[in-house]
């Protein structure tokens, strides 16, 4: 009998938005941050990521440091409530009609993202889908340091993590589906039986033609 294993990217494939940039605004709403130029930062770095070459320690050196002095736990707390009121509602419409089809059909769900672990959890927990994996990271006195813990899910980091999932839980899948939109998921991509671009950026669009993937648009 078959047994699928389906496999999504977080960040503008389930969520119309990049999750950490809400995640970033809703810390300075909060007052959280007060640096005048961290959303400014926090766009150019992104915009590096939308081209396939973030330095991802970098980017966890400038996301971490405003929550560095919190607790673990109220980086949790927070995290809950930035899903609630900034994430879910930038939910695509598509996205809660799949995965209660999944659902109905009792197949494994799975994220992977390269956003931080706390808060893919926070969001997969909230939709729906019982398996998350984002870039763990190294806890110290109790709170979240801004060290890469093991392999972070990014770019072929994603693939590790993915057959490190399998194995920690014994799992073996007769093939693997994955949804993104982003240029960093190609080895993923090519790695799954099939892949489903999701308003795919121009350089993933590209290489979808070639390899004949289904594009979905979504909005």
């Amino acid at each position: 009998m078959p047994n699928p294993l389906y496999v999504f990217d977080m960040d503008e494939t389930l969520i119309n938005a990049d999750c950490a940039m809400l995640w970033h605004v809703f810390l300075v709403e909060k007052g959280i941050v007060t640096h005048p130029d961290f959303i400014a930062e926090d766009q150019r770095l992104m915009a590096l990521y939308s081209e396939g070459e973030l330095d991802m320690q970098a980017y966890l050196d400038f996301s971490i440091a405003p929550i560095s002095h919190l607790s673990i736990a109220e980086v949790s707390r927070l995290a809950e409530q930035c899903v609630e009121e900034s994430i879910l509602p930038k939910l695509f419409p598509q996205a809660p009609v799949l995965i209660k089809q999944l659902q109905k059909q009792q197949r494994t769900m799975l994220i992977i993202s390269a956003s931080v672990a706390f808060l893919v959890e926070a969001v997969a927990k909230r939709i729906g889908i019982p398996h998350a994996i984002g870039i763990d990271l190294v806890e110290k006195d109790g709170a979240f340091s801004p060290l890469i813990l093991g392999t972070p899910s990014y770019q072929k980091g994603k693939v590790t993590r993915l057959q490190q999932w399998c194995a920690d839980h014994n799992a073996s899948f007769s093939d693997v589906h994955f949804y993104t939109d982003s240029i960093n998921d190609l080895p993923l991509c090519e790695f799954a039986d099939f892949a489903y671009l999701v308003n795919p950026c121009n350089k993933l669009a590209e290489q979808g033609k070639k390899h004949n993937w289904q594009v979905l648009n979504w909005g």
